[in-house]
């Protein structure tokens, strides 16, 4: 069984929105919950967590989900000290601080930004605070975007050397159709194959920006680097810990360089 000490949690836009499209504060505080424990038993964490531009629409009242790039700023810009005072508040429960950081391609293109950016981390980490990422979408252009936090969090999860990445969503896990062609959850995979590509291609999720395309995208990156990637349900209590201590749930994507 692998031993996951160094961790980063995604956590989508499906995990934090609720029934009525605001942010799912109480599912928040109980992933904050689980994190806490984790880090408590001595283990690094690092969350990628959307959910600004939804925190942002809510308090504007906009009737229904920005779609231009204007507007999407504008909610990201109201919403994004909404959703880290949601994340303090939670996390302030369990004596644990918290710390923004706000990226885009530039921290990661250019060399001393990207050295910059993992000694701020690795600091962060070392003082046992936890460190909330975001793209800083309020003012991310496409020529510095990464477009999506499924990506990002890969690249978080190789800027600070981690051993596990999870995502989590929507679905139980990556599904991919059986002899029956009936879409069945995989709970381990070894490679990224055109067969699970071509699966990835499928719907998966209503809430979020990629969808399951841009996961099987993270997890290559993760894989690549020796990471191990896995995919769970957000809203399954205890799944968090449970792949970390390898029992059959959810998906995970086992790199070469991982540690048996």
């Amino acid at each position: 069984m692998s031993k996951f000490n160094n961790i980063v949690i995604k956590i989508g836009s499906s995990t934090l929105t609720n029934k009525a499209g605001n942010l799912d504060t109480a599912n928040l505080k109980r992933i904050a919950g689980e994190l806490a424990g984790l880090i408590r038993s001595g283990k690094n964490v690092t969350v990628v967590s959307s959910g600004a531009i939804v925190s942002g629409s809510d308090r504007l009242k906009f009737n229904k989900k920005p779609k231009t790039i204007l507007e999407k700023q504008v909610a990201a810009a109201v919403g994004q000290s909404l959703l880290m005072r949601e994340y303090a508040r939670a996390f302030d429960e369990h004596g644990i601080t918290v710390a923004q950081i706000l990226l885009t391609r530039d921290e990661v293109a250019n060399k001393e930004r990207y050295l910059n950016t993992r000694n701020t981390l690795s600091k962060l980490l070392k003082m046992g605070v936890v460190p909330i990422v975001n793209e800083n979408d309020t003012v991310s252009v496409e020529e510095i975007k990464i477009g999506d936090n499924d990506n990002l969090s890969a690249i978080v999860a190789r800027l600070i050397g981690a051993d596990l990445l999870i995502m989590l969503t929507d679905v139980d896990g990556f599904m991919m159709p059986d002899e029956d062609g009936k879409l069945r959850v995989v709970h381990e995979i070894k490679e990224i194959s055109r067969k699970t590509k071509d699966a990835a291609g499928h719907p998966s999720t209503h809430q979020g920006v990629g969808g399951m395309i841009t996961k099987i995208q993270a997890a290559q990156i993760c894989l690549n680097a020796g990471i191990d990637a896995a995919i769970a349900n957000g809203r399954t209590s205890g799944i968090i810990a449970g792949i970390i201590a390898g029992k059959k749930v959810g998906t995970i994507f086992r790199s070469r360089g991982s540690r048996k």
